[in-house]
């Protein structure tokens, strides 16, 4: 089963050949990922980031788990559950919550820039398991990453900051627990349905994380949570993770891990064009010139993973 076609309405003829409906979902996952780091920030300026991410992560599963359950889709079998559960502490409890609370102490799309190594450590992660890496790829990554760094230079003396150095480590550890999580994914992906599996490990993280926020005095009474906070969430919940991990989940399955990872590199872009208009991030001459040198990065990684 699929959440991103229609069997009633044709598709159109590019989206038949090749790869072309994984790319596009590509695209559409850059721009839907870039905007959450914004939309994380206006959540937890007014609310707990962890009440906030576990109310997402919450939400978000019970969509996805009442649509398989309605239809009466199998559940998990035991082998299965162990799977599944592991990815929710990788890709959720640890990954999506320390992120997520990381941009409370920094800026949307400095946490944007920070979830680029993610790719890095991708490279790090096959090395060590015997993997062989294109060399052209790795070198394309590091311009990739370089680029960003180049569009946040200006930021550099806010590690003097104890505030932002925390949320500067909870956002680098983030990245390494994604990587190991997609990795994990994309090899045991046709175990179970992906779907169905992403929406019990988003209820299960967030059932877990709201009790941790609960005895923690990590909450609000619901009803003393901002409707800037409430709106931030629903568009978390449909755009950010319904939507968004759908369409990660069928490039995991349709395109290599060095090409899907590359939305870690548009997503700061992004991130900092939509926050613009939310916070006062000003578009500068590091902006462009990064932007530049990013692009460069993705068609390198792009043109040796096509040789």
């Amino acid at each position: 089963m699929s959440f991103l076609s229609n069997k009633n309405i044709p598709a159109p003829a590019f989206m038949h050949r090749p790869g072309a409906k994984a790319y596009l979902l590509l695209f559409f996952v850059c721009v839907g990922w870039g905007s959450t780091w914004v939309a994380s920030k206006v959540g937890v300026s007014n609310m707990p980031a962890l009440q906030m991410v576990a109310m997402r992560q919450l939400f978000a599963g019970l969509i996805f788990c009442s649509l398989f359950l309605i239809k009466r889709h199998p559940l998990p079998t035991k082998a299965q559950w162990k799977i599944i559960l592991l990815l929710a502490v990788f890709n959720f409890i640890l990954s999506n919550s320390l992120s997520t609370w990381g941009v409370r102490f920094i800026s949307p799309g400095l946490g944007a820039i920070i979830g680029a190594i993610f790719p890095l450590w991708l490279v790090i992660i096959y090395f060590f398991r015997g993997k062989s890496i294109n060399r052209a790829s790795i070198i394309g990554m590091i311009i990739g990453f370089l680029g960003i760094c180049i569009i946040f230079n200006d930021h550099l003396s806010d590690f003097l900051n104890p505030a932002f150095r925390f949320g500067i480590i909870i956002s680098i550890i983030s990245t390494l627990t994604w990587a190991i999580g997609s990795i994990y994914t994309q090899e045991h992906i046709f175990g179970f349905n992906p779907y169905f599996g992403l929406g019990i490990q988003m209820f299960v993280s967030g059932m877990v994380l709201y009790s941790t926020a609960y005895f923690t005095n990590q909450t609000l009474p619901l009803a003393d949570i901002p409707l800037i906070s409430w709106k931030a969430i629903a568009y978390l919940v449909i755009a950010g993770s319904v939507l968004v991990f759908s369409a990660y989940i069928y490039i995991l399955k349709h395109l290599p891990m060095e090409i899907a990872s590359i939305y870690a590199y548009m997503n700061p872009v992004f991130a900092i064009l939509i926050g613009h208009f939310f916070f006062p991030d000003s578009i500068t001459a590091s902006l462009l010139i990064g932007g530049a040198v990013t692009l460069a990065g993705v068609y390198m990684v792009n043109r040796s993973i096509r040789k």
